[in-house]
């Protein structure tokens, strides 16, 4: 994800940044909860906001600084949107992802801020290698892959730090926040157990995408991850970058080239087809698309339920 140069949304940001502090100033400064008595939370982008939602029930009111189906990399934060940041009662956010809401964040009043990435150490894999961005100069971002909500159990512990700082925000509600926080991480346990059994006979323990978004997934379960791109899933690889990739597949007797929903699959199709495989959805989770038609929203479970089916399917193993 973000680790790539974004000085045109830090700019962006810190206009906005002035513009907010000086409403803010003349607002006065926030109470422990909103007028309507819930927790004002802010979150930076899906999985942040799955997690407000999960644990903080009907006790917090969420604003999403990335809207539904937007993908969230290069975010450039409204006058609107700082303020909302500025003045919460609790921030969830990951570090280096999102460049414009840590400007934000850095003039926040609230005293509550989880910031994912500190959950646990990140881990470098190589995100970068084989694009046009790869190329030894400095990018902004965290020292590391940001998907760490893509392994259950880290994101678990994710989960618990957002129950604590919900029970120190709003003490009145704490035995609410820590029974809800066990409810997730149990489900979550359970999704852990449901990606070792499942993937434990698979054939191929290798996956082709189109983003280097999985790479604690894989780590995790025992996978190695090829991917196209690396941070940026609308990079332009190189073509030595194409060549390692189809070798990868052929050798490993890759079945699918794997893209995600919120970016054209353009090039995992073309990929495909010039190795005569199949494609499909493997979901970095990182924005999720209103459902059409009426059709019952998914969430985080769901969907990575349906990447785990979808895994299966590509590397040929069976429940």
């Amino acid at each position: 994800m973000t680790l790539r140069r974004a000085p045109r949304s830090i700019a962006l940001a810190a206009t906005a940044v002035i513009g907010a502090l000086a409403l803010s100033a003349c607002g006065g400064a926030s109470s422990a909860r909103g007028s309507d008595g819930k927790l004002d939370v802010v979150a930076s982008f899906y999985p942040m906001e799955f997690l407000a939602a999960q644990i903080g029930g009907e006790h917090v009111k969420i604003t999403d600084l990335t809207a539904a189906g937007v993908e969230p990399h290069e975010l450039e934060l409204t006058a609107k949107q700082v303020g909302a940041v500025q003045k919460a009662d609790a921030v969830l956010y990951l570090k280096g992802l999102q460049p414009t809401v840590d400007q934000a964040v850095g003039q926040s009043h609230s005293k509550h801020l989880v910031d994912a990435a500190a959950a646990g150490p990140l881990v470098d894999h190589h995100l970068d290698e084989g694009t046009e961005e790869g190329d030894g100069h400095h990018h902004e971002g965290p020292a590391g892959d940001p998907h760490i909500w893509l392994d259950p159990t880290r994101y678990a512990a994710v989960a618990r730090s957002v129950g604590a700082e919900f029970a120190k925000a709003d003490p009145e509600h704490a035995t609410e926040y820590a029974r809800n926080t066990d409810d997730l991480v149990n489900k979550l346990t359970a999704l852990d157990q449901q990606f070792q059994d499942g993937l434990r006979n698979a054939t191929t323990r290798t996956f082709v995408t189109s983003h280097a978004a999985f790479g604690y997934l894989a780590e995790h379960y025992g996978l190695t991850q090829v991917a196209i791109n690396g941070v940026d899933p609308e990079a332009e690889p190189t073509p030595a970058r194409l060549a390692e990739v189809q070798k990868a597949a052929r050798d490993n007797g890759a079945t699918t080239i794997f893209f995600e929903t919120l970016v054209s699959p353009k090039l995992a199709d073309t990929v495909a087809k010039d190795l005569g495989l199949k494609t499909a959805v493997l979901d970095p989770l990182e924005g999720i698309k209103p459902p059409a038609g009426g059709a019952a929203a998914d969430d985080y479970l769901t969907i990575m339920k349906q990447n785990l089916a979808n895994l299966q399917a590509a590397l040929g193993a069976t429940s």
